[in-house]
């Protein structure tokens, strides 16, 4: 199996530790920076700058970071998993899907399929639709609000006491983020049959073969004109506003946990959130945090030590 290597700046391995923190290894290789195993992918990060991607699902991995024309050929990751993407793909009636929250240790696991017209695309160019991490919570808000208005979507969230108890029982994230794809997709081919969309494209979060196999067992599984690839708010806005809808609903999410708690929770996975899930226990008790967190992170052994809890 080939591995992918990218080579990048010191503080850019910065922001790929924190953003794998909680998939962090105890121990790493010699020279390395960090270690960490998230689902099937080893990421290794060196000193010399080289970050090394190794097993199933390295293609998205290696895509969330590399300048992918920067990339020498031999190590450049594929932009689509599975049947390639239609030459014309990017001016297609698209429904699109994306997810939020799976490295956020507060809040839960929101995922959003929204269908884009082709004769809508110029509008939401000028609303401002593009990927959800590159606009403010704020204007996500004021675009989400516009899009509700007209776009065919499905809104699901996996809250954090199912999330738990879905995860204690050997489930693991990828599989959780798959059935909740599927069942998003079929929502909106319901609501806007008997119309049917050109192409259907997910964000893709795991090579194909691994996101249908995580689907067995479904009740229905959607696969016939189902595209993947890294990165799709770029190839397409269906998945932009599915990525805006989705960040909008995590964010109304982590408000009203927020005034549960007492207090402003933060997001992601940082030592920030150590010292707020340490607070939580303190206030509410080490069994609350199933209320509030995915609690295998490894910001619960961190918060227990800040909260003295051996």
């Amino acid at each position: 199996m080939a591995n992918i290597v990218i080579q990048a700046k010191r503080a850019e391995i910065d922001k790929m530790k924190e953003y794998y923190r909680p998939f962090l290894k105890d121990t790493s290789p010699p020279g390395s920076v960090f270690s960490a195993k998230k689902g099937g992918c080893t990421i290794t990060a060196y000193r010399s700058g080289k970050v090394m991607f190794q097993g199933v699902g390295r293609e998205g991995e290696a895509g969330k970071w590399a300048n992918l024309h920067d990339l020498p050929t031999a190590t450049k990751p594929r932009k689509a998993s599975g049947t390639p993407l239609p030459e014309n793909i990017t001016n297609l009636s698209v429904i699109g899907s994306d997810e939020v929250g799976k490295g956020d240790y507060f809040g839960p696991l929101a995922v959003v399929a929204a269908y884009v017209k082709k004769e809508h695309i110029p509008l939401l160019k000028e609303l401002g639709v593009k990927d959800s991490k590159h606009l403010s919570d704020k204007q996500i808000t004021d675009i989400a609000k516009d899009l509700l208005t007209f776009i065919p979507y499905s809104s699901l969230k996996l809250n954090n006491k199912k999330y738990n108890e879905a995860q204690a029982s050997g489930m693991t994230q990828g599989k959780m983020t798959a059935i909740l794809h599927n069942r998003a997709l079929l929502h909106v081919l319901e609501k806007i049959a008997p119309e049917k969309p050109e192409a259907i494209l997910v964000d893709q979060f795991a090579e194909a073969q691994i996101y249908f196999r995580h689907l067995k067992g479904q009740e229905t599984i959607l696969k016939e004109n189902v595209y993947f690839s890294t990165k799709a708010e770029s190839i397409h806005l269906a998945v932009a506003a599915a990525s805006i809808l989705a960040r909008y609903s995590f964010l109304q999410a982590m408000e009203q946990l927020s005034k549960k708690a007492g207090f402003s929770l933060p997001k992601g996975a940082g030592s920030i959130v150590d010292v707020a899930a340490a607070r939580l226990i303190r206030n509410k008790g080490l069994g609350a945090l199933s209320e509030f967190a995915k609690v295998h992170f490894a910001n619960t052994e961190k918060a227990k030590k800040i909260a003295g809890i051996s």
